[in-house]
């Protein structure tokens, strides 16, 4: 962990669920922008097509309307153009206080510059950008992947070849977990061989289809393992996996925790997953702060325990 995320506050994700509205009501005493002493947060979201964002924008705009905050919410659609547009838009609104959970880092960074440069305080949520921010609040996707490296080496005694599904090209995520992930494997498993990679976009068709081609092109006793960069990939290989008759011959390791990956730890079809904190609602709970000229730290580093069959009856049930 490098100097800045050694300072950083240490965290554990708390599990939000249940439906929630857009904004709140009611008057904190204090405003973000909001003219009338109510406080107003932006959010511009990166996109609502996976559990992990719906569950992250639900759990924060629970939490706004249960005290007051009026969070205003975009959702880009998964398109870094939009996602700029949708920050311009709020921005516009004269809202001084909005979090951004960025699809790529290199769009954004000038326009979450020129929002610090307007003095619009920042929190970038999950993934982050190429320049300083208010607050970055997620889990450590560098100490993650490392850990993934060396549970899955455990796993393999040692020696193996995996294939590697990444996630979205250009995602800060994706970029942690790839990179510690080689760099762990050469420093301390060199027997362990990566033999093919791929972008699947954190989702699990393209991840099945690609599977479904690797197992094409490596016969049995070819793979070992699979390291993908979140349970819905799993899921897909998964799926490719037992319909070749291979899974159990494959090892599946994978990034997130949500309800459907926790059960398949449970099935022994994944052996297992890391809880990746959806950051709310301490997101808006942290913008709250803000809004109120409270000095945050750079960053808020969130809990992320392994499950496995150890303490995978913990967790049945739990996750987005």
């Amino acid at each position: 962990m490098n100097s800045k995320r050694a300072q950083a506050v240490m965290a554990s994700v708390l599990a939000i669920g249940g439906a929630a509205v857009m904004s709140g009501c009611g008057d904190s005493g204090e405003s973000g922008g909001g003219g009338d002493g109510q406080v107003t947060v932006g959010f511009s979201q990166a996109t609502q097509n996976h559990p992990f964002r719906v569950a992250m924008t639900k759990g924060n705009q629970q939490w706004a309307k249960a005290n007051g905050i009026k969070l205003v919410v975009t959702d880009a659609q998964d398109n870094p153009a939009k996602q700029v547009a949708d920050i311009q838009s709020l921005m516009a609104q004269s809202i001084k206080v909005i979090m951004v959970s960025p699809n790529q880092a290199d769009p954004l960074t000038p326009v979450i510059k020129q929002a610090i440069s307007d003095g619009i305080k920042v929190l970038t949520l999950d993934r982050s950008v190429n320049t300083e921010v208010t607050q970055h609040i997620g889990g450590d996707n560098e100490k993650i992947a490392t850990e993934v490296a060396d549970y899955l080496s455990e796993q393999l005694a040692g020696k193996g070849n995996i294939v590697e599904i990444q996630g979205t090209a250009g995602a800060s995520a994706t970029i942690d977990r790839h990179a510690a992930f080689g760099m762990e494997l050469k420093a301390e498993h060199p027997g362990i061989k990566v033999i093919a990679t791929q972008y699947a976009d954190y989702s699990r068709e393209p991840a099945q289809k690609y599977m479904d081609d690797i197992l094409q092109r490596f016969g049995e006793g070819k793979i070992q393992g699979v390291y993908a960069h979140n349970d819905e990939m799993a899921l897909g290989a998964i799926q490719a996996l037992e319909r070749a008759g291979r899974l159990e011959e494959v090892k599946v390791i994978s990034i997130d925790g949500q309800k459907e990956g926790i059960q398949a730890v449970k099935d022994r079809k994944l052996i297992a997953t890391f809880a990746y904190p959806f950051v709310a609602p301490q997101g808006i709970q942290q913008a709250l702060k803000a809004a109120k000229g409270e000095q945050l730290p750079p960053e808020l580093v969130l809990d992320s325990p392994r499950i496995d069959q150890s303490n995978v009856d913990e967790w049945v049930g739990k996750g987005f």
